[in-house]
């Protein structure tokens, strides 16, 4: 071995013996096992009787589609979005019962029910997951889903590409999930407090699951945003100018320009944190002559521009909503793309914020907090805009309209108080409280409201009906109540002096105000309930919401809503020509609504490739051999990557040719199903005063 183990470690097993020293006694670790295993079960199951493993393999396993790509990173994040959501609750309820020194405590630990230990760990998951696997895959599969048709395009720049991006993701996922019953996660923290990462202070594989999952991850991000920045600036349509993209696409391209630069930092600061773990460097450790403030600095200059890469795309989804249902154009487009890149750009100046702490003087402080400070001019810019968007329009209060207005007010609310904690003094004052805690989910809760209310606006484009409309604000006031029950409690709280990352609540006053977060947390799962009963509400009834026209808002305004609901499989029977800002706005003004074309030509596709699933394979061997360092088995994986990027290297058969002939035919059985969707809602309605079929 590199370095000395604490524990037993063989040529052929390597550290896998360990697993014989843990306990999985514990009912939570049980009720956890039970619930994926019986979920991946019941899948597994449902797709054998009803006998669509073919299908499953041919239609969407193997494709490179990008709408189907979307949707799968739509649906993992979703997946993992309650995985994180199950560690919250976790924590909100031990930390309720773990009151004062007279609180009981069962299942081994002194007070509530977690032990310290495996406190630690819930909350280092809860945020690694949440951040990197819930949030980031969710919003790479709208920029999928979304962003290649607002701008004209067939496909990704790179599909196959876009393929190993989703797969990498996936491999994230796996290990992530493999972490909670064969091993055991971090418990630094998810920013990797450095020195308790170190080999000494961590000597089991929860560190290691850590840094193998954000590196596999990171991988998947970087080549997306590769992607998505050469789709956007080689892939628009004629007459798409960059002015004239949407501003979804911006953001987009404004995050991976973000992602592909901030990405490579976090890697370099986990492989130095790997060598000093794997082969006994010290790059980190202060005993060895490291410093491990460099540590922090590295993550965090990857770490704040990633709360942009995230923000960035919510932006997006709300510069696409406001308009729809304001039924107006948006305020100021070209304002909002400057404050767009200026974000982006100012995103690199900030990373200090998160240590003023550390001492390194006046001068620097001062630089941060106003660079700090500098980020609410391009975003108030953008909260102006939207407001102004909505004054003197006809503003109609539908599902994706409350979501997207909920967000913007959490977005000044949260604006609020990180202009406070730009203040060097306050900073120090509130730093490592959960004060800090509740703004940092007081921005991501943006995230969430801007991405539920895109899930719901964008829906029908993708499946062809809407959602259930009282179902869906249903799940939207729970979701709101539960926000404000669980994080102006904790405002109050940070406050009062509490400190995060407890798993004991010395002071007995603040249980009423931890009280009321578990209420909110109550709150949030009556909430999923909610929105699990939409989704199957939603398709019982997809008949009776079925769209019946290309634009199921009937007051969209970008080239998306140009094309059938859902798109076929190549976006566009004829390649779009753009003529203004608002191009679908602009023909429906103009009675240029027919999607038939003049006439059809042949197409150029990509071809399906199960590559991406041998190469995420051999990448998963190889993650988790190396974080039970199975030397031999993490060779064998390499190989295996290294031999299957060869061979695609020495594939030629990898697109075709749609002819015309079969692209009219298709053509032709949209349109008819659209005129029959058309014809059964004037029947059932009986209001021949509906929106007309659009050809």
């Amino acid at each position: 071995m590199f370095v000395d183990l604490q524990g037993p470690w063989n040529w052929f097993w390597g550290r896998l013996p360990l697993l014989l020293q843990l306990h999985y006694n514990n009912p939570v670790i049980g009720f956890a096992f039970v619930l994926a295993v019986g979920g991946g079960l019941v899948v597994v199951a449902a797709l054998t009787y009803f006998k669509l493993w073919g299908w499953l393999w041919r239609e969407w396993l193997t494709t490179v589609d990008h709408k189907k790509i979307g949707v799968m990173y739509i649906i993992v994040g979703l997946v993992m979005l309650f995985r994180g959501f199950f560690d919250a609750l976790m924590i909100r309820t031990q930390q309720a019962a773990a009151v004062g020194p007279d609180s009981p405590g069962i299942l081994g630990a002194t007070h509530g029910y977690l032990t310290p230990y495996h406190m630690d760990q819930v909350f280092t998951a809860h945020g690694t997951i949440m951040i990197l696997l819930a949030v980031t895959p969710m919003l790479v599969g709208f920029m999928n889903l979304i962003m290649p048709i607002q701008i004209g395009a067939r496909d990704m720049a790179y599909p196959f590409l876009n393929a190993v991006g989703l797969w990498m993701t996936i491999v994230a996922v796996g290990l992530v999930m493999a972490s909670l019953f064969i091993g055991d996660f971090s418990h630094a923290g998810w920013v990797g407090l450095t020195p308790l990462t170190q080999l000494a202070h961590s000597p089991s594989v929860g560190v290691d699951y850590w840094i193998w999952v954000i590196q596999i991850s990171s991988i998947g991000t970087t080549v997306g945003a590769v992607n998505l920045i050469a789709t956007i600036l080689k892939m628009r349509a004629p007459g798409m100018t960059l002015m004239r993209m949407p501003i979804f696409t911006w953001t987009t391209l404004g995050t991976n320009i973000i992602g592909l630069t901030s990405f490579p930092v976090l890697t370099i600061a986990l492989l130095l944190l790997t060598l000093d773990r794997y082969v006994g460097t010290h790059f980190f450790t202060a005993d060895g002559g490291g410093n491990f403030m460099m540590y922090t600095n590295l993550f965090w200059i990857w770490g704040h521009p990633e709360v942009y890469f995230v923000v960035l795309p919510a932006f997006g989804f709300l510069s696409e909503i406001v308009p729809t249902f304001s039924e107006k154009p948006l305020f100021n487009h070209n304002a909002m793309i400057v404050a767009t890149m200026a974000i982006a750009g100012v995103s690199w100046a900030v990373w200090l914020h998160h240590f003023f702490i550390m001492g390194q003087g006046p001068v620097v402080n001062t630089f941060f907090s106003i660079a700090t400070m500098l980020v609410g001019i391009p975003t108030g810019v953008k909260v102006f805009n939207w407001a102004f968007t909505m004054i003197k329009g006809r503003v109609r209060l539908e599902t994706p309209m409350l979501w997207a207005l909920g967000s913007i007010l959490l977005l000044i609310g949260g604006g609020a108080t990180g202009m406070m904690l730009a203040i060097p003094a306050i900073n120090y004052v509130s730093h490592n409280s959960v004060f800090v805690v509740a703004h940092f989910h007081n921005m991501f809760l943006i995230i969430a409201f801007a991405l539920f209310g895109a899930v719901s606006f964008w829906w029908p484009k993708v499946f062809g009906f809407h959602l259930d409309e009282k179902l869906g604000k249903i799940f939207f006031w729970l979701f709101w109540s539960g926000s404000v029950f669980v994080f102006v409690p904790m405002y109050a709280l940070g406050f009062l002096g509490m400190t995060r990352r407890l798993d004991y609540i010395a002071h007995p006053g603040w249980w009423p105000l931890l009280l009321l977060e578990v209420f909110g947390i109550g709150l949030y799962v009556a909430s999923i309930f909610a929105f699990l009963l939409q989704i199957v509400v939603s398709i019982r009834d997809r008949k009776k919401n079925a769209v019946v026209t290309s634009d199921a808002w009937h007051t969209s305004r970008n080239l998306e809503w140009a094309t059938h609901c859902p798109p076929p499989f190549y976006n566009f029977a004829a390649t779009p020509v753009v003529h203004s800002i608002d191009e679908w706005a602009w023909r429906r003004e103009h009675g240029l609504t027919s999607l038939k074309p003049d006439h059809y030509a042949d197409i150029h596709m990509p071809k399906n490739t199960m590559v991406p699933i041998v190469l995420a394979f051999f990448t998963g061997v190889f993650g988790f051999a190396a974080v039970w360092r199975v030397w031999w088995l993490a060779g064998f994986a390499l190989l295996g990557v290294i031999g299957t990027l060869i061979f695609r290297m020495f594939q030629k058969d990898i697109d075709y040719i749609v002819p015309a002939s079969e692209v009219e035919r298709i053509e032709t059985a949209y349109l008819e199903k659209m005129d029959d969707r058309a014809q059964a809602s004037i029947h059932q309605t009986g209001e021949h005063g509906s929106p007309a079929t659009q050809h």
